[in-house]
């Protein structure tokens, strides 16, 4: 029988702000930035939780619920500083941890028990050196398996400790809502509320045929998952799926220009990262929210993996001309490169000219990568990026893209 621990930090990014600022404690804090710019919440504390302010609601919205609130930009650093901190704990009871974020992980503890105990002594002592070495409150779930133990820690926040038996699995789920299980979205969820299907306990008694039908293989997992069994391991290292940004506009734009450099700016960045990573991509998708919050996906595959800028950035406006968004107003825009992989030894770039050309734009890059390691990102910029100017790169006359 596997003992899986999840350890989920209680408001991370706040809790970390209040323990290092004690002023804030007691107070209702949020991360995210200036309410009165454009943004969404990072994490809000629990006190700002009471006043219906919860992660990815939009600033403005946060500050109409709680004007008093204290908002913060965030540290990332010390956060992930912090996050290091707590894994450095967790690996002193397994080497099996899976880190799903900076504020949660699974560890596999099974077998650990001549050393430190069964799962809820290493839970409990978990829970007190966060508490007195960190000075921070976490929620532990023990169970069987990960659904389980993820659900546990999920069931008495902010603080808790739980513990699901393989016995007490069925009488837990039954009333929880199918939105609780992995690989249940807002689609999956409406179809089965057609049904009648609120609750795992109902999605349990539905016929495995039934689920096959409606979500083909997917079905089989939901049925598995409703049941209460998961037999996915606990994995300490895992690879990627996709290297991605993403901007939050100020203001919502249609200025092509201006979403044109957007996406220069941030396939730079993507392409940058995939380098410092060792990987390359062979899919393209780019991300587009409009002013009334609804958002489209465009994706193309590639015939060879990229990992240049120059690649990313040609696709990303292609699909934006083939999305049918020009010239709406926009908030969002993102990029992002997946099915990652050890980089070619050439790229075959769609709108370059040759090989060679391609040689010389990757070799180019990299030595940009160089500077920018040694001097600092500013030190070297695309022209057409250079903000307070009206540096344009030069553009074909015939197909509008740079040269």
């Amino acid at each position: 029988m596997k003992q899986i621990v999840h350890v989920d930090m209680d408001a991370f990014f706040a809790a970390v702000e209040q323990r290092d600022n004690p002023a804030l404690r007691g107070k209702p804090v949020v991360i995210g930035g200036d309410p009165h710019r454009r943004g969404v919440v990072s994490t809000a504390s629990y006190e700002a939780r009471k006043f219906g302010i919860h992660s990815a609601m939009p600033l403005r919205e946060a500050y109409e619920r709680c004007p008093r609130a204290v908002f913060l930009p965030g540290n990332h650093a010390k956060y992930h500083r912090v996050a290091l901190q707590i894994q450095g704990i967790f690996s002193n009871y397994t080497p099996l941890v899976e880190p799903v974020s900076l504020d949660e992980a699974f560890l596999d503890v099974s077998g650990c028990e001549q050393l430190f105990g069964d799962a809820v002594q290493i839970g409990t002592a978990i829970k007190k050196r966060i508490a007195g070495e960190l000075g921070l409150t976490a929620s532990v779930g023990i169970a069987p398996n990960k659904l389980l133990a993820k659900l546990a820690s999920d069931l008495e926040k902010p603080d808790g400790f739980v513990v699901i038996t393989r016995e007490k699995a069925e009488k837990v789920l039954k009333d929880l809502p199918v939105s609780r299980l992995w690989g249940v979205g807002k689609a999956t969820e409406q179809i089965l509320a057609g049904l009648g299907v609120k609750t795992i306990g109902a999605l349990a008694a539905l016929p495995i045929e039934t689920l096959r039908r409606l979500f083909g293989t997917s079905g089989e997992e939901l049925h598995r998952l409703a049941q209460g069994i998961d037999n996915r391991p606990v994995e300490p290292f895992w690879e990627p799926k996709s290297v991605g940004n993403e901007l939050t506009f100020e203001r919502d734009i249609s200025d092509p220009e201006a979403i044109r450099l957007t996406l220069l700016q941030l396939s730079e960045h993507v392409a940058w990262r995939l380098r410092q990573a060792g990987v390359a991509g062979q899919t393209v998708t780019v991300k587009f929210r409009d002013e009334g919050f609804h958002t489209i996906t465009r994706s193309r595959s590639l015939p060879e993996s990229v990992d240049t800028s120059e690649t990313v950035y040609r696709t990303a406006v292609e699909l934006w001309r083939l999305s049918g968004w020009m010239g709406k107003r926009l908030r969002l825009v993102g990029v992002s490169v997946s099915h990652l992989g050890a980089p070619g030894a050439v790229q075959m770039d769609l709108f370059a000219a040759g090989p060679q050309k391609i040689l010389k734009r990757q070799e180019l890059e990299r030595t940009m990568d160089a500077l920018r390691e040694r001097h600092g990102e500013p030190v070297i910029r695309r022209a057409s990026l250079l903000s307070g100017t009206d540096a344009r790169a030069p553009r074909d006359p015939k197909t509008g893209n740079d040269r």
